[in-house]
């Protein structure tokens, strides 16, 4: 049985990046519960060309491997900072590209940073939506951390921290029910 692919992607474009840092917490909380194949991604990685692109075609090999490694993903872990009560728009415009039926079906943990509490509720009313439209299997937990939540970029706030334990833990849950679920298939159709 090969392990799970979970590829977390945030749409941070700078580093050290605290948005970068939260979905990497519920990534490696998710890889702490059951053996994944795991990595982080984010706009850096892409490049300066993804807002360049209208579409897919016309995306830089750096920004194509990003989408391709969303596409092809067996979970995702998905942060934005958020500007003005939502995610980014350069956040929007990749998953603008992002083939509708890719993502159906996909457990999908949110997360999102900003600067203070109120822009708490993105999650709900930015994020959700998004990826209803694709049909991806939203976890029930997501996270949400402001400025005052890290120190020196560390994630340090108890309450925050347990919601990443959680939600790496329900993301986890879900990815090796799916694998369990696809290898009894699997041995079941030799």
């Amino acid at each position: 049985m090969t392990r799970p692919r979970l590829v977390g992607l945030s749409a941070n474009i700078q580093r050290p990046s605290k948005t970068r840092t939260l979905v990497d917490a519920v990534l490696r909380a998710a890889c702490a519960q059951v053996s994944l194949d795991a990595r982080v991604l984010d706009f850096v990685e892409a490049g300066p060309g993804l807002g360049a692109a209208w579409t897919r075609d016309q995306l830089p090999p750096a920004a194509r491997a990003v989408l391709d490694a969303i596409e092809e993903a067996d979970g995702l872990v998905v942060g934005s900072p958020v500007y003005k009560g939502a995610y980014t728009g350069l956040f929007k415009h990749l998953f603008d590209l992002v083939d509708p039926a890719a993502l159906a079906g996909k457990p999908v943990a949110i997360v999102a940073t900003g600067g203070g509490a109120r822009h708490a509720l993105v999650v709900e009313h930015a994020f959700r939506p998004l990826f209803g439209f694709f049909g991806a299997l939203q976890i029930p937990t997501a996270v949400y951390a402001s400025d005052a939540d890290f120190r020196e970029g560390v994630l340090v706030e108890a309450g925050v921290r347990a919601r990443v334990a959680e939600a790496g833990g329900q993301l986890a849950a879900l990815l090796a029910h799916r694998a369990a679920t696809a290898s009894v298939t699997l041995a079941a159709a030799e």
